[in-house]
């Protein structure tokens, strides 16, 4: 990417975080050795959401691990904790009492009817009505009225207003460390996180 011109790299996927075992100090020092390695701002989607909760003042959280099966949903756990995070809550849809069926869950690749956004966020700051800050990972899509697919950018505000607390999402983590990195500010900037920016 660096001998493409680009100016900062933002890496997909929050489970790439923990997958191989590593912990917050491990990915800390691995993105600091690309950063020394191609002269550039490397971004991971799982360490921009500690580095999120941290800008938020945060320190005891719950996450919404959306679709995630449970070694999924542990493994990111286990990570935020390593990062110094009290995780109050973890919990995936079916945790969380919203669909029975993991395996269904996964058939559905990612994309969910978007009422279900909202109702996932409530549900785990059920469980956890002390956490300061929700954090969803993952990628979900979340099908508009109109069929189109959305992230959690698009739903943050929704989210937001209906647990009275700032909810951070894997992808609005990677794009306010990739904004912050780049120095510039986006023109459409909705929830706590991105309206710092």
């Amino acid at each position: 990417m660096a001998d493409n011109g680009a100016d900062a790299v933002g890496q997909v996927g929050s489970n790439w975080v923990h997958c191989n075992g590593t912990d917050a100090a491990d990915i800390r020092s691995f993105c600091d050795r690309m950063v020394d390695t191609y002269g550039m701002p490397f971004h991971m989607a799982g360490m921009t959401l500690v580095e999120a909760a941290r800008e938020l003042g945060a320190e005891k959280v719950a996450l919404n691990s959306v679709y995630y099966w449970p070694d999924w949903r542990d493994g990111l756990n286990g990570f935020l904790g390593s990062a110094g995070l009290d995780v109050a809550y973890a919990g995936n849809f079916v945790d969380l009492g919203i669909f029975d069926d993991q395996e269904w869950v996964n058939a559905q690749r990612w994309i969910f009817d978007g009422d279900t956004a909202v109702e996932s966020v409530v549900r785990t700051v059920e469980r956890a009505p002390d956490a300061e800050v929700v954090i969803v990972s993952g990628m979900p899509n979340w099908r508009s009225d109109d069929g189109l697919n959305e992230r959690c950018l698009h739903r943050i505000e929704a989210m937001e207003a209906a647990v009275g607390r700032p909810v951070i999402a894997s992808d609005t983590t990677l794009y306010w460390a990739l904004f912050r990195s780049l120095g510039i500010t986006p023109t459409f900037v909705p929830g706590t996180l991105l309206g710092r920016l």
